[in-house]
């Protein structure tokens, strides 16, 4: 649905750039991301109502949202995708379901590539994961002390977030399977 949002968005500023379409065109392409927009916070509340109805949702909920960085839609979101999965699945097997893992590229004997995230996985997950980790990487400081370790190691600005956003799915399925909510000395302990 936000994907949808975004589109309207990108087509409403082309408009409002373009001398040729009428203001008919432009002041509905205005009404339909404002309907659109609606539509988003009416399932949000009700999302969240149906959270708040379920004493497992509610907890499990509140733990995720416990993270710098994890509000309620990002909340929402993850609780859909993680809270459909058995519950016997491993960390890796998250990992994997998100399509964080490394993966090695190899053509024949002499192309090597360094190794790439596979990308098989949910690509959804993967998305509800970015700005959580985004945000998490400025403002939760066990998170920020991980990131900077990895830019300072010589990685990619974007090689360090999909590191927080794997590291971070390995936390959320501690906090999930223990029942417990975030600790950044569990993430990244900061040596002093």
């Amino acid at each position: 649905m936000s994907q949808s949002v975004t589109q309207e968005k990108n087509r409403r500023h082309a408009s409002d750039q373009s001398e040729e379409l009428s203001d008919f065109v432009k002041q509905d392409l205005r009404e339909l991301v404002e309907l659109l927009e609606g539509r988003i916070g009416r399932l949000r509340k009700q999302a969240l109502s149906v959270i708040e109805q379920s004493d497992t949702l509610r907890k499990a909920f509140g733990h995720l949202t416990s993270v710098k960085g994890i509000a309620d839609a990002a909340g929402i979101q993850l609780l859909a995708k993680l809270g459909t999965l058995p519950m016997d699945m491993t960390t890796r097997q998250w990992v994997a379901h998100a399509g964080l893992d490394p993966q090695q590229y190899q053509s024949g004997s002499s192309v090597h590539k360094p190794a790439r995230i596979s990308r098989t996985g949910n690509a959804h997950l993967r998305r509800a994961l970015f700005l959580p980790a985004m945000v998490s990487a400025r403002w939760e400081p066990n998170v920020k002390a991980f990131y900077e370790k990895l830019l300072a190691r010589g990685k990619t600005k974007m090689q360090a977030l999909v590191a927080v956003m794997r590291k971070l799915l390995h936390a959320i399925h501690g906090m999930l399977r223990h029942d417990e909510d975030f600790d950044g000395e569990k993430f990244f302990a900061i040596k002093a």
